[in-house]
């Protein structure tokens, strides 16, 4: 469960990248400090950043520069991709269509949602993933195969206006928890802010070279609550326009997600999730996510 944490811990994960295939993972004593600081991050913050992931400064500078091309457009060239029902909720959406607890949220955005083969996995992911099914105490390939592997909804590209002339603090995303997902990694962030179970809100300031990743709410019902998804919000105190790019690990998309045995035997022996059907859950969510 979260605790009253003061700030979002930092993990090098550059020993569970080069060996998470090797089939003595669990034995590498490099690894084994990884998965420890990754159970410890889950359980106490839900959040916490990675650094010797292995994705090139190139590819991340390639990334944000056409990111903030794409948003300086014309409005009118922006709404050719523009999201809607028929577009199976990809593309575009102006600031305000994005609703979070019934208010909207100030930035823009674009849902991609990218068709992958089945059995292929976010790389970067499945690693993390992996060090996380170490870290409980299953196998290293635990969540693989009718759980994840086969991800629906995969990167959002985000826009956020200079705060200049606006209230301090002026929210770009409301307070909430991530309802579709087991992990989400962000680049580029603004500014993140996260609630301890003291109700204080916590900054993950940017660190460069790093992403920012946390537990979504999928995460937490798999491990019966033993990790939490932990309140976060976004603001953008500069009068810059800001660029993000988040990419959620999702369950696959009939995957029924229901807490692991082992979880719940370290969790007191009581489930305290019912199973939720991963693809009806999320439809019954993004109903209610946009104004369009």
């Amino acid at each position: 469960m979260s605790t009253d944490f003061q700030s979002i811990p930092l993990i090098d994960i550059s020993p569970l990248v080069a060996k998470c295939d090797d089939p003595d993972v669990g034995e590498d004593k490099d690894v084994a400090e990884v998965v420890r600081l990754l159970d410890q991050a889950c359980r106490e913050a839900g959040f916490f950043y990675v650094k010797g992931h292995g994705i090139p400064d190139s590819l991340i500078k390639e990334v944000r520069d056409m990111t903030h091309e794409f948003f300086d457009l014309p409005y009118e060239e922006k709404l050719k991709i523009k999201l809607s029902d028929a577009t199976g909720y990809r593309g575009y959406q102006r600031v305000g269509e994005n609703i979070t607890k019934g208010i909207p949220d100030r930035h823009e955005a674009i849902d991609c949602y990218k068709e992958l083969n089945k059995g292929m996995y976010g790389e970067l992911s499945r690693k993390i993933m992996r060090g996380i099914a170490l870290a409980l105490g299953g196998s290293v390939d635990e969540f693989e195969g009718k759980i994840a592997g086969d991800p629906f909804w995969v990167f959002r590209i985000i826009g956020y206006p200079g705060a200049e002339g606006l209230q301090k603090n002026d929210v770009g995303c409301g307070a909430h928890t991530d309802y579709g997902k087991f992990l989400q990694f962000r680049l580029g962030i603004p500014w993140i802010i996260v609630r301890n179970v003291s109700g204080e809100w916590i900054s993950a300031v940017p660190i460069p070279g790093t992403f920012v990743c946390n537990i979504g709410d999928m995460l937490k019902i798999l491990t019966n609550g033993l990790y939490e998804s932990t309140l976060h919000r976004v603001v953008n105190n500069s009068p810059k326009f800001r660029v993000c790019v988040a990419y959620f690990y999702e369950p696959n998309f009939n995957a029924a997600i229901s807490p692991l045995d082992m979880c719940v035997k370290k969790s007191g022996g009581n489930k305290k999730f019912e199973s939720a059907v991963y693809g009806e859950h999320l439809v019954s969510k993004v109903l209610t996510n946009f104004t369009y």
